[in-house]
This record gives structure tokens, C-alpha cells and sequence, in this order.
């Protein structure tokens, strides 16, 4: 019986599905979004979000128990530096699922896995307060600007008949 056995053991012997689950999530790190196994996707949810919340901290401690789950150094600089400063403000849930249909040789269900923050179509900008194209005056400026006006108008046409003789 499998009673509170909180994981998926994928059909894979404990070193196999650790060594397959550490690969997705570098990849996952790397290219931020890979397509796989719904089954897959979410074993690699329950991976690979501790280690994101774990690189919030920037200590040496922290980036090597990061280490001995990803096993590849470039994997870990990127995560540190690239997408922990991202989800800084994040409190979980890291990464999102998307079912894109059925695979054609097995019929097993297929899904993209990607990081939340790095799906530009998702990524609501904040936008800028909207200013608005009217304007208001006072009363006294638009007299002033009402009179600037008459005297100029004024001056072009005094000048304009001298300029004519």
C-alpha cells in the first residue's frame, strides 16, 4: 500500500528518476520552459521549487545544496543570478503547467512546464497612469493668452502695409 507516499516514482528506480528529475530541472532552468509528460511535469513542480526558494538566499550554504541537487554549475549561476532576483517577491508557486494535447506515438499527455515569471504573454506590464489630453485653465491665463493674441495680431497688421509701400 502506498499510504501519505506524497511522490510519483514515474515507473524508475530511486538513481534513475533523481538523475532524471535533476536533468529537467537544469533544463528547466536553462531554456526556461520544457515540453514533457503532464506525469513528468509534476514531479518536476515539487523538484525544483524548493530550489528556487532556496536560492532567495544568496548564501554559500544555500548555493551548494542547490549544487548537490543540480549537479551543474552553470545551472546554479543562472538560477542565482538570473531568475532569483525575479521571484524575490514571490511567495510559491514558481512555475506554471500548460496540457497541450496527446502524444501521437503513446498517447500520453503532453504539457509545457515553465517558470512564471520569464512567459513574456503572461507577464502583466504595469502601466503608467493614463494622462489625459485636456487641459484646464484659469480664467485669468486664458484672458491673457486671448490678449497676447489681439496684440499680436495687431502688430502684423501695422507692419504689413508699411511693408507693402
Amino acid at each position: 500500500m502506498r499510504h501519505r507516499k506524497k511522490f510519483n516514482h514515474l515507473g524508475r528506480k530511486a538513481a534513475h528518476r533523481k538523475a532524471m528529475l535533476a536533468n529537467m530541472a537544469v533544463s528547466l532552468i536553462l531554456h526556461k520552459r520544457i515540453t514533457t509528460t503532464t506525469a513528468k511535469a509534476k514531479a518536476l513542480r515539487m523538484y525544483v521549487e524548493p530550489l528556487i526558494s532556496k536560492s532567495k538566499q544568496d548564501t554559500t550554504h544555500s548555493r551548494r545544496i542547490v549544487f548537490s541537487y543540480l549537479k551543474q554549475k552553470e545551472a546554479v549561476t543562472e538560477l542565482f543570478r538570473e531568475i532569483s532576483p525575479k521571484v524575490a517577491n514571490r511567495p510559491g508557486g514558481y512555475t506554471r503547467i500548460l496540457k497541450t494535447g496527446n502524444r501521437l506515438g503513446d498517447n500520453a499527455e503532453m504539457c509545457f512546464i515553465e517558470l512564471v515569471d520569464f512567459n513574456e504573454t503572461y507577464i502583466k506590464e504595469e502601466k503608467a497612469a493614463k494622462s489625459t489630453r485636456r487641459r484646464r485653465r484659469s480664467k485669468s491665463s486664458n484672458e491673457e493668452t486671448v490678449t497676447n493674441a489681439e496684440v499680436v495680431n495687431e502688430e502684423k497688421a501695422t507692419e504689413e502695409p508699411k511693408s507693402e509701400e
